[in-house]
Formats: C-alpha cells, sequence, structure tokens
C-alpha cells in the first residue's frame, strides 16, 4: 500500500504537529507501508530524520501572491518552481512576514474553492502530480483547510482520502467574519468527499463532528502517540529532583496556551514566604505576533521582582526536550482552549514529569488512560497556585506521580502502535 501524507509544514520553527506527522510517517514506514510525507505551504523543520519529500505543494509565498494578484495563475512554470521554492519559501518565513486576518480569511476561503478558487493552478499540479507519479492508494490530510483538491483528486483517482483533525477550530476562530461562516460552510460541502476522519481525542472529534456536520460512522479516534526512543532512559534510575523546586513551561509563548495564567500564578505563589526560592521556567517559539504579549509578562515578572527566578530559554528542539523536562518538578501549560493533543503534556510524562493541565479538551481523556499529572479548573489562576504549593511542598510525592506515569506513555502510546491504527483504518476504507 502507498499512501501520501500531506502535512503543514511551518519552516523558520520547529514546528510540533509537522514533527510529528513527520514521526508517524517513519513509523508507518517502519510497518512495511510505502509512506510519502509531503509538505503543503512551508517546508517541515525536524530534527529527526526528514523523510518528507523535496517539493513543496500550495507553497505559501505562491499561493499568497496568487490571492492578491489573481493574473499569476497565467504565470510561466519557471517562475511557478522559483515561488514554490523550498529555499525562497525558508526566508521567507524566517522574515517573520504576516499576513492580516481579512487576507488570511479570503485565502483560505479561495482555497477551499479548489479548482474554482484562484489557486487552481496549485490543485492541478498536486492532482497531476499524485495521479501521474505517485498514484497513492490512500492519502492523509493533516487538516481539512487544504481539502478543497479533494473533489478534483476523485475525479481522477478512486483512492480514498481521510483528514486529521487537529487544531482547525483555532483557526476558524480567528477568522474574522464573513470568512469564518464562509469557510465553515464550504468545509461542510467537503465532507461528502472525505472518507474518514481521525481525531486524537473523542472530545476534539465529537466537537468538530458537530461543526463540520461529519457522520458518526465517519469518525476514527486514534489516540495521541509520539516517539518514544528519546525517552527511552530509566527515569527511576536516571532522575533526580533539580536543585530548586521549579516548574516548566514548554509551548509557544501566546494567550492561548495559557502563559499569562501562569505567570500570574507563580506571582501570586510567591507571596508566600516559604515558596519564594521556587522557580519558573519558559520555552518555546515566541512568534512576532506575540512579542506584546510577551512583553506584558515580563513586565508583570519584573513588576513582582521575580525577574532572578524566571528564565526564558528560547525554542527548544526535540534533543533538549528531555533535558529540560529533567530540570523541572511539573510542567504546567494552562491552555485557554480545548487542545486537540496537548503534545507537549504526553512529552513530559514520557520523561517521567508530571503536568499541571486544564480540565478540558484530550487532557481529561490522556491523564485517566496514562495518569501522571493533575487537572485543575479552566483559566482558574488561584488553582494553578495551590496545586503547584502542594507540589512544591511534597515534592518527592510528586515525583514519583511523575514517575508512575512513565511506563504507562510506552505501553499505551508509542508511534509505533498510532501508525498501526492509521495503516488499518486505511485499509478499512480500501475494502468498503
Amino acid at each position: 500500500m502507498r499512501v501520501v501524507y500531506l502535512t503543514a509544514g511551518a519552516a523558520g520553527m520547529y514546528c510540533g504537529s509537522c514533527m510529528h506527522d513527520n514521526s508517524l510517517a517513519r513509523a508507518m514506514i517502519a510497518e512495511g507501508v510505502d509512506t510519502l510525507l509531503v509538505p503543503t505551504y512551508t517546508p517541515i523543520r525536524t530534527d529527526e530524520t526528514d523523510v518528507s519529500v523535496d517539493k513543496v505543494f500550495f507553497g505559501g509565498v505562491n499561493i499568497y501572491l496568487q490571492q492578491l494578484a489573481p493574473w499569476l495563475k497565467y504565470t510561466p512554470r519557471w517562475l511557478d518552481q522559483f515561488l514554490n521554492s523550498p529555499k525562497l519559501i525558508r526566508w521567507v518565513a524566517s522574515r517573520g512576514m504576516e499576513t492580516s486576518p481579512k487576507q488570511l480569511g479570503a485565502l483560505t476561503v479561495s482555497m477551499l474553492k479548489g479548482r474554482q478558487g484562484n489557486q487552481r493552478k496549485e490543485v492541478e499540479r498536486l492532482c497531476d502530480w499524485l495521479a501521474r507519479e505517485i498514484k497513492p492508494d490512500a492519502l492523509v490530510l493533516t487538516n481539512m483547510l487544504i481539502a478543497g483538491f479533494v473533489p478534483e483528486l476523485k475525479k481522477r483517482l478512486k483512492v480514498p482520502v481521510a483528514v486529521t483533525l487537529q487544531g482547525d477550530d483555532i483557526f476558524l476562530d480567528y477568522l474574522p467574519e464573513p470568512f469564518r461562516q464562509q469557510t465553515i460552510e464550504m468545509m461542510q460541502q467537503l465532507v461528502g468527499g472525505i472518507d474518514a476522519f481521525i481525531a486524537h481525542s473523542q472530545d476534539y472529534g465529537q466537537r468538530m463532528a458537530a461543526v463540520l456536520r461529519i457522520p458518526a460512522e465517519k469518525l476514527r479516534i486514534t489516540p495521541l502517540a509520539i516517539d518514544t526512543t528519546p525517552f527511552h532512559q530509566d527515569v527511576n534510575a536516571n532522575r533526580s529532583m533539580p536543585d530548586a523546586p521549579t516548574v516548566g513551561y514548554m509551548a509557544r509563548l501566546a494567550p492561548e496556551k495559557g502563559l499569562h495564567l501562569l505567570v500570574d500564578a507563580f506571582v501570586k505563589l510567591h507571596e508566600d514566604k516559604a515558596m519564594r526560592s521556587t522557580r519558573l521556567r519558559i520555552a518555546g517559539w515566541l512568534g512576532p505576533s506575540n512579542q506584546d504579549y510577551w512583553e506584558k509578562q515580563k513586565q508583570k515578572i519584573s513588576a513582582a521582582g521575580l525577574s532572578e527566578v524566571v528564565s526564558y530559554e528560547g525554542e527548544i528542539d526535540h534533543r533538549h526536550k528531555v533535558n529540560f523536562m529533567h530540570g523541572i518538578d511539573v510542567l504546567c501549560v494552562p491552555t485557554t482552549y480545548r487542545d486537540p493533543k496537548g503534545l507537549f503534556a504526553l512529552e513530559a510524562l514520557a520523561s517521567g514529569t508530571p503536568v499541571i493541565v486544564p480540565s478540558h479538551g484530550a487532557f481529561p481523556e490522556m491523564l485517566q488512560r496514562l495518569g501522571g499529572g493533575w487537572l485543575v479548573s479552566p483559566d482558574n489562576v488561584d488553582e494553578i497556585a495551590e496545586k503547584l504549593r502542594w507540589i512544591f511542598t511534597n515534592r518527592e510525592e510528586s515525583a514519583r506521580i511523575g514517575k508512575e506515569a512513565w511506563p504507562a506513555v510506552f505501553k499505551h502510546a508509542d508511534i509505533r502502535i498510532m501508525a498501526r491504527q492509521t495503516i488499518e483504518i486505511l485499509k478499512d476504507l480500501q475494502t468498503t
């Protein structure tokens, strides 16, 4: 079976989602399935062995220019090749250039129109390549927002198409009207041509099924899993508590990830004299649009006189995550939105580090399955502060809770398990 996995890359940063897609593709290859990982928008960036093809479809520069100047759909092939060049896309992405929500909304609607949109040439380029050169047995799309080409592809190839649901709702919430509603309606119209929808939690699958009007029989759940290879060291033998009680945050520095809630809780915690030795370590990608947000957090930290006990360590790659996790007592990422995956939490548990996460999204299912942490009420600063106080007062008990979850990750959340589940879904679609 030949499977094409279309992933949305993110040049200029280590993107958790595209790195996870790369890990899943590698695991499917290891299971004997001929799997091609194909980047869309931008090339992927990963510190693992990159198994993606050296092509980019729906290149971010090209589709954006075609939206601004539709006459560009008549440009010669050599110019298209230049605009879709991975090197050019990486350079543009590295400049931190951003588009306005209005322009992004119009582009999204146009992309969902497929051959009827301004990116018709890109639709034909992808479909030609798949039909003439690759001839896949099945396709997996990492989100619904690029599914506009599926009707054209189905005319050329009678192959099953699955879509992974992950974060579509967050993107929709950032779109202004009327683009948001138009996008939802167009996605609903495309549902009939999709053979299966894969979600990593029941919560997210059911929520998106309601938004997109997905029939229950098309929804599949494959619990989130990770490549556990970097986490194989025995935490019971090698893990020791950091010198000072420390809480960590490892995610994008963004409002939806809830960094401001953790900062407020940490400031509140330091009102207790017994907690003055506690530290906060922050790691994650800081995008241009969130610079002001981060400045506000730094101002709160400085005003509370805590600059010496709070550190920002920038964006860290996969190889340094284990060291980061082993340098904290607990990971806390109190997302304000209902996270569909919670990859950072799973990586913490794989390191033997307990987590504090909100009681919504994928987290209740994850902790029920694996253990290793505590749920707090969403957006509740007082509850986060109280939980941190308990953990720092009972460090050995907290460490034991984290270590007990470690073997559960290897047993139930290894990427090979997820690969086998995905393969079975695709094989089932082939026979129906």
